[in-house]
């Protein structure tokens, strides 16, 4: 539902959105996600390892017999999308290197929906950024592991400086393999470059 809200705030002036607390819950930047949305448009070229490409980035999954929201399948010149934050899928037909056909339809049934002659694809997830401020943020939080890890060391913490450590370098390593961590959401400071005590960014913004 957040995420939906987010889709109709970037698109319609006509909004009207009754939230819970979780309005100020932290959220990704609002910039990074919608700088990493897919603009999809008829006539339009584009290769059809690129849509793969970018769908990987903005954090899809590649599922050819399962689809659910967040999945995208691929039959050779058609991919097909279930995004995260609607209750119809879109079906991109490419004719060669060109975008022939923008369609929504029924998950279920396949029965279409629509026609469309622009459309864009948005992230999976809020927690989205691109792999230059990914490796910065990785940066600056080795070097916060490692005064948190001389803190605890110094109060003879050892086990638990140890197990901070390995725990924040498996994430990194994720972060770095395939862009994201599961609760990617606790380093939303340094991935969104805030200073410390910033307030992270919510639906608010």
């Amino acid at each position: 539902v957040r995420l939906s809200a987010t889709r109709s705030l970037f698109e319609r002036r006509d909004v009207i959105i009754v939230a819970s607390v979780s309005c100020i819950y932290g959220l990704g930047s609002p910039e990074a996600y919608y700088g990493m949305m897919l603009p999809l448009e008829r006539g339009q070229r584009i290769e059809r390892d690129s849509v793969l490409r970018k769908l990987v980035e903005i954090q899809y999954e590649r599922n050819d017999h399962e689809f659910t929201r967040g999945v995208f399948r691929v039959r050779g010149d058609i991919i097909e999308v279930y995004p995260s934050y609607e209750d119809v899928a879109l079906r991109i037909e490419l004719f060669g290197d060109e975008v022939d056909a923008l369609t929504t339809f029924d998950p279920l049934t396949g029965k279409t929906v629509r026609k469309h002659d622009k459309v864009a694809v948005y992230p999976k997830t809020h927690f989205v950024t691109s792999r230059d401020r990914t490796k910065q943020a990785v940066e600056t939080i080795k070097a916060e592991l490692a005064w948190y890890r001389g803190q605890l060391e110094s109060e003879g913490k050892v086990l638990e400086a140890h197990r901070l450590h390995q725990r924040t370098m498996f994430d990194l390593e994720m972060m770095k393999e395939i862009g994201y961590c599961p609760g990617s959401e606790t380093d939303a400071r340094q991935v969104t470059g805030r200073a410390r005590g910033e307030t992270a960014p919510t639906l608010l913004d």
